[in-house]
């Protein structure tokens, strides 16, 4: 009976320990959008990860190109001729061991020109998920990336 059990509860977790990310350097790296329309490359400065635009789509006007696009819906005049184009969009994160997520964060959508509070983790198809939210985590927008081979 003992070994029925154990060999139950072995079948049991094995399939989720594969997709635990214990490793607060797992987000590292680069990111492609599950829409396949920016890639982020997301690294480290001191304690806190950070994500930076390193491409993204721009054929929906191709009189401006990629390289030339500014963040015009800044609400920082200072910041208004910023190209997005190496512009960091998510700062602040941290990791949290006990959640095993990354939490605390700050993202910006070049968009709207509006900051978000942040967070992010690993479902269980080995995507980084990402929200942007207000107040509360439920009131979201969800962006979901692959990690991006080049």
């Amino acid at each position: 009976m003992r070994f029925k059990l154990l060999y139950l509860v072995i079948i049991i977790t094995l399939p989720f320990k594969g997709f635990s990310f214990t490793s607060e350097d797992d987000i590292l790296g680069r990111w492609i959008s599950t829409k396949k329309n920016v890639i982020i490359e997301v690294y480290k400065s001191s304690n806190q990860f950070k994500a930076k635009v390193i491409w993204f789509d721009d054929r929906d006007d191709i009189k401006r190109p990629m390289r030339t696009r500014l963040d015009i819906k800044n609400p920082d005049k200072d910041l208004k001729n910023k190209r997005i184009l190496g512009m960091d969009v998510l700062e602040r994160l941290s990791y949290n061991p006990d959640k095993n997520r990354w939490d605390n964060g700050l993202i910006y959508d070049p968009q709207s020109g509006k900051h978000w509070s942040s967070l992010v983790y690993f479902n269980t198809n080995m995507q980084m998920i990402v929200k942007g939210y207000w107040k509360f985590e439920f009131l979201c927008q969800t962006l979901t990336f692959n990690k991006f081979k080049n």
